[in-house]
C-alpha cells in the first residue's frame, strides 16, 4: 500500500489544509486522478494522484498538515483480494489487532482468519460477532474514538468494507434513537445537550453559551483561510519590520485620457489590425501606471530591490505585481518583464491573471517572484490611501480615483483629469531624494504617454 503526502506545491510551502476530497474514502482510484484540493499560502491547488488502487483518507477535510505528511493510502482493490496477501499486510493486521486489544474492542478476540471469504464480499450487511471487520484505518479510527462497535456497521465500501461515511452514518442513527434520546433525558444536571431545553443563562454572566446575546450583540467566529492568514502574518510583519515613509504626487492624466479614446475607436469593427490595439479589452489606466512603473523601475534600480539580512538585492527582472480583490483575500498576480511588454500585452496578461484569481484557478508561480507592486482603489472612489508594502519589496504604488479637478494652466483656472499617486518606500532600501525622482519619473511617463505604445 503507497502513501500519498501532502505535496510541495510551491518554494515557499510549509504546510496544506485540505479543502476537498474530490474521491470518496474507500473508491477507486485510476493514476492521474484528480483526487484532493489543497489550499496553500498562495492558492488553491488540485492535487492529481500518483498511485492507482483503492483510497484510503487519512487527513479529514479541514485538516492542516506539513508538507510531507501522510494523507491517504492507496493500495490494491479489496475485491478479491485480501490486505493480509500483501507484503507486510499480516504485519499491519497484527498492528491492529494489538491496537484493538489496548482498546478493548470486540475485534480483538477475532481470529485474524476467521471471515470466510464468502463474508468478504458482502455488501451492505452488517458483520457477526466474531469474524474480522473490514475497514479503512480512518473509520476504525473514528469507531474508536466514539464508542462504536464496527461489527454492527454497513460497509457501503467495495467488497462490504466499512468507510468513514458508514461510521458517521452509524454515529447519526445512534444520536438519533430512542435509546440516545432517555439517555440524555437521564443524564445528570449540566450534561444536556446543548439544544435540549434549559434556562440559558443571562448574557454577560459565567457559564453563558458562545453566540448568545451579550451587550455587544450575538458574537460569531469566522476561521481565516490559509490565504487570508498568509496575507495578515505579512502585513502584520511589514508594519513591524519596515521603516517605511510615503510621498504623494498628483498627476495630470489628460494626455492619458485621450490615448485610450483614441484606441477605442481604434478598436472598433474595421479600426485597425494592430494585434496590440485590437486586444479584447483596450488598455485601462492602471495598465498605463503598471508599464509607466516598470520603465521607472528600470531606471531607478534601488526601487526594484530588496532588503535582505543587512545588504540590498537588486532584481535584473521587473516583475510587477497588481493587487487583485479576491473573495475575502488580497492577492496579487505578477506581470513578469513588464518593463519588455507593450501596453497591449500587459493590458491582456493583467485581465487574463485577475480573472484566474477570482475564478480560484491561478497559481504559485503566477503569485510569486514580484519585484515592486501596484495597488488601485480608484475604482470604488477613492481619490488617495498608503497601502501596506509587500515585503520585503522596496516599495508599493497606491493609485487614486481619476477625475476631473481645478487646475491653474496659463493663468486660467481649469478642469483637467488628475490622479494622486501616493509611494510607500522601505527606508532602508530608498531615501527620500531617490524615492521623489523615482516618482516624478512615473509622472512624467503619464503625463506623455506616447512612450508607453512603444
Amino acid at each position: 500500500m503507497a502513501e500519498l503526502v501532502m505535496p510541495r506545491l510551491s518554494d515557499t510551502m510549509e504546510e496544506g489544509t485540505i479543502l476537498r476530497w474530490l474521491k470518496a474514502d474507500g473508491e477507486q482510484v485510476a493514476r492521474g486522478e484528480e483526487l484532493v484540493e489543497i489550499e496553500t499560502d498562495k492558492a488553491t491547488m488540485t492535487y492529481e494522484s500518483d498511485q492507482a488502487g483503492v483510497l484510503e483518507i487519512v487527513a479529514e477535510e479541514g485538516s492542516t498538515l506539513p508538507v510531507g505528511a501522510v494523507i491517504a493510502h492507496v493500495g490494491a482493490s479489496s475485491e478479491g483480494t485480501d490486505e493480509r496477501d500483501a507484503p507486510g499486510g499480516r504485519a499491519r493486521e497484527r498492528e491492529r489487532g494489538d491496537s484493538a486489544v489496548a482498546d478493548g474492542s470486540p475485534t480483538a478476540a477475532a481470529p485474524a482468519d476467521a471471515q470466510p471469504p464468502a463474508q468478504a464480499e458482502r455488501s451492505g450487511e452488517p458483520v457477526a460477532v466474531g469474524e474480522r471487520v473490514k475497514a479503512s484505518p480512518l473509520a476504525r479510527r473514528i469507531a474508536r474514538e466514539s464508542g462504536i462497535d464496527l461489527h454492527g456497521v454497513s460497509g457501503s465500501g467495495p467488497g462490504g468494507r466499512i468507510v468513514k461515511a458508514d461510521v458517521l452514518a452509524s454515529t447519526a442513527g445512534a444520536t438519533d434513537s430512542p435509546g440516545a434520546a432517555a439517555a440524555g433525558a437521564s443524564a445528570p444536571p449540566g450534561t444536556a445537550d446543548a439544544g435540549a431545553s434549559m434556562p440559558t443563562p443571562a448574557p454577560g454572566t459565567p457559564g453563558a453559551l458562545e453566540g448568545v446575546l451579550t451587550a455587544k450583540g450575538e458574537t460569531s467566529t469566522i476561521e481565516l483561510s490559509r490565504t487570508q492568514q498568509t496575507v495578515a502574518r505579512r502585513m502584520a510583519e511589514s508594519k513591524a519590520t519596515i521603516p517605511d515613509f510615503t510621498l504623494q504626487i498628483d498627476v495630470d492624466m489628460e494626455e492619458c485620457v485621450q490615448l485610450r479614446g483614441q484606441l477605442k475607436q481604434l478598436s472598433s469593427p474595421g479600426g485597425t489590425t494592430d494585434p496590440v490595439v485590437n486586444a479584447h479589452e483596450v488598455p485601462t489606466y492602471n495598465d498605463m501606471v503598471v508599464k509607466a512603473s516598470a520603465l521607472a523601475l528600470r531606471e531607478h534600480p534601488n526601487a526594484n530591490g530588496s532588503y535582505r539580512d543587512g545588504r540590498v538585492q537588486v532584481y535584473s527582472r521587473v516583475n510587477v505585481g497588481v493587487a487583485v480583490a479576491a473573495e475575502g483575500a488580497l492577492v496579487v498576480p505578477t506581470v513578469f518583464d513588464a518593463d519588455e511588454k507593450s501596453l497591449g500585452e500587459i493590458a491582456r496578461e493583467a485581465r487574463a491573471l485577475a480573472e484566474r484569481v477570482r475564478a480560484g484557478t491561478i497559481t504559485p508561480p503566477e503569485l510569486g517572484g514580484g519585484t515592486f507592486t501596484v495597488s488601485n482603489l480608484g475604482m470604488y472612489g477613492v481619490k488617495s490611501f498608503t497601502a501596506i508594502i509587500n515585503p520585503p519589496q522596496a516599495g508599493i504604488l497606491s493609485v487614486g480615483a481619476l477625475a476631473p479637478r481645478a487646475v491653474v494652466r496659463d493663468g486660467e483656472l481649469v478642469a483637467r483629469n488628475t490622479m494622486t499617486l501616493t509611494l510607500a518606500c522601505d527606508h532602508r532600501i530608498l531615501y527620500g531624494a531617490e524615492a521623489a525622482q523615482f516618482l516624478a519619473r512615473i509622472r512624467e511617463l503619464l503625463e506623455a504617454p506616447a512612450s508607453l505604445t512603444l
